[in-house]
């Protein structure tokens, strides 16, 4: 349980990838009393561990906050489901458990806008930190860290094919997206372990918790940092039911995630002044990009029809198919059980003026309305494909100063006509590709959008009917020192001592690529930061636990 006095040298809020390296970084000096506040619960369910288990953990309360948008004028007034993980582990309990760090020319332009120690070359050593790599130490790869990464354990026919036809394209075949230039096609690596998902709780949590420093607390229903002269003192939470503050004698880091995060700020009364007093909340501190600069990856799925070849709609459709791959995953871990959610991808140039790979592909063996639908009953694959740097910006708010009411969230989806632009020129590269010979034995025939789109006018309007989110929100406490950033190049919010933010909400600019392993990256340099800071006096020992109600 946790201690009595309830008085830690740091509370991290949010048990998601960010916050678990943290509790585990934080918690090695035993004199260090560390707290970490999760919203969601255990992650105990059997689908989180299962990796088809996605399908059963995205829209269900029990591990999803099932946020939805705002209606978005760029998706044709659609409002999308926005999966977010609410259980320990965090979205990587119930994400495609990709491994991708993104290209050397993000993290470049990060630090040349002012953070320095942001830079590819600072960033890297970092990624390995955390990495345990199925091939061993090299100079990319880490082999001593948490973080496991393995290849997949099951290939389609299909997908070989759609891997065949990207190369008679002009895209190269790579075995590894990872090395700062991910240009090309391959197989994506994933955080599994033997066929079973490795989520960060797996990975970075549950060695920390034999420590009598660290207590974990689930079903934390965070309301508001308290502020005391400028500084960050204590955290008001709700927990079993009892309203309680939890102080920080050093600091509060927040870890809740792009959406999490800036909501908390703005309750705090830490955010733009119009919003703050509008909702009553009133003014403690005012830094006006609280919420602003959201980025998100929109993915265009196209779909199409093939012949003569097995996907996972027969086989998920049939009995005997259901039968065969629980007896296969039972027997060895493997088999259409063990598959991530995409497992091939392609990063690529919708135009010769790009100076880097702009679009990614996730290619699936299968075919589905929405997730959380049955599969179709047609043989079909899916070519997803999004805008890795996206002109596009949206923005969170919270609706009102209670926490159990959902924010409002506004991707704002093309809106910018820069971002209707590549989304034609991705839909035309996707048909070049399934066009080209190593796929016409399967007669690939469009499903969606549909093969009498042509005009620039048709597939744009294409674009706002099949877009929806890849579940990659990023952006909104944006590290920086201009007007509208929220922390700086260490992470330290502007303006109030002792308090950080340190998950994805930080990036200046998403990156172009997956999205979890650079939030375990950010806490890996928060925890860097904070470690090499001035020390400050602890007293006292917790117990470790993960207590419930």
């Amino acid at each position: 349980m946790a201690s009595a006095d309830h008085s830690y040298d740091y509370v991290i809020v949010g048990a998601g990838p960010a916050g678990c390296l943290l509790a585990n970084r934080l918690s090695v000096d035993p004199g260090c009393r560390v707290l970490l506040l999760e919203a969601g619960g255990r992650d105990n369910y059997p689908w989180i561990h299962i990796p088809v288990g996605y399908l059963y953990c995205i829209g269900n309360p029990r591990t999803d906050w099932c946020f939805k948008t705002e209606a978005q004028p760029g998706l044709n007034g659609r409002s999308l489901g926005y999966p977010r993980g609410k259980v320990l582990g965090g979205c990587s309990s119930i994400n495609g458990m990709i491994y991708m760090r993104g290209q050397a020319s993000d993290y470049d332009r990060w630090a040349a806008e002012g953070n320095p120690g942001w830079a590819w070359n600072d960033v890297l050593p970092l990624f390995k930190a955390s990495e345990l790599h199925h091939a061993g130490n090299s100079e990319l790869h880490g082999a001593e860290g948490e973080w496991r990464v393995e290849q997949q354990r099951y290939s389609w026919a299909i997908l070989d094919a759609f891997r065949e036809a990207a190369a008679q394209r002009g895209i190269d075949t790579v075995d590894d997206f990872n090395g700062g230039n991910n240009e090309g096609c391959g197989y994506f690596q994933v955080n599994q372990r033997s066929g079973v998902r490795w989520n960060a709780s797996k990975a970075f949590l549950r060695p920390a918790l034999k420590r009598p420093n660290l207590t974990v607390l689930t079903e934390v229903e965070v309301d508001r940092v308290v502020l005391d002269e400028g500084r960050a003192k204590a955290l008001l939470a709700r927990w079993q039911g009892v309203e309680q503050q939890f102080a920080a004698r050093r600091e509060i880091i927040l870890c809740a995630g792009a959406i999490g995060s800036p909501s908390i700020l703005q309750r705090s009364g830490i955010g733009p002044r119009p919003l703050l007093e509008r909702l009553g909340i009133g003014v403690k501190h005012e830094l006006p990009g609280v919420g602003g600069n959201l980025q998100d990856h929109l993915q265009l799925r196209l779909i199409y029809q093939v012949s003569n070849v097995r996907t996972l709609n027969q086989v998920a459709n049939s009995m005997v198919g259901k039968l065969g791959m629980g007896l296969r995953y039972l027997y060895d871990r493997s088999g259409p059980l063990a598959m991530a959610p995409s497992q091939l991808g392609a990063f690529v140039r919708s135009a010769p003026e790009q100076a880097t790979p702009n679009l990614q592909y996730h290619v699936q063996p299968l075919s589905l309305d929405r997730f959380g639908e049955p599969l179709h009953r047609f043989p079909a694959f899916t070519a997803s494909v999004c805008n890795l740097r996206p002109a596009s910006r949206g923005r969170v708010d919270i609706r009102s100063a209670k926490p159990t009411d959902a924010p409002l969230i506004d991707p704002n989806y093309l809106s910018d006509a820069a971002d209707l632009q590549v989304a034609a020129q991705a839909i035309r590269l996707t048909r070049q590709i399934v066009q080209s010979p190593a796929l016409a034995p399967f007669a690939p025939r469009e499903y969606l959008p549909g093969a009498a789109l042509h005009t620039e006018a048709d597939l744009q309007r294409a674009a706002g009917e099949i877009g929806t989110t890849i579940f990659h929100p990023v952006g909104t406490c944006r590290m920086g020192n201009g007007a509208l950033d929220v922390v700086d190049a260490q992470l330290r919010v502007h303006g109030v001592v002792g308090l950080r933010v340190a998950d994805a909400s930080i990036m200046p600019h998403i990156v172009s690529g997956n999205t979890c392993s650079p939030t375990v990256m950010i806490a890996e340099k928060a925890a860097q930061l904070i470690l090499q800071g001035p020390a400050a006096a602890s007293n006292g020992n917790g117990k470790a636990a993960i207590a419930t109600p």
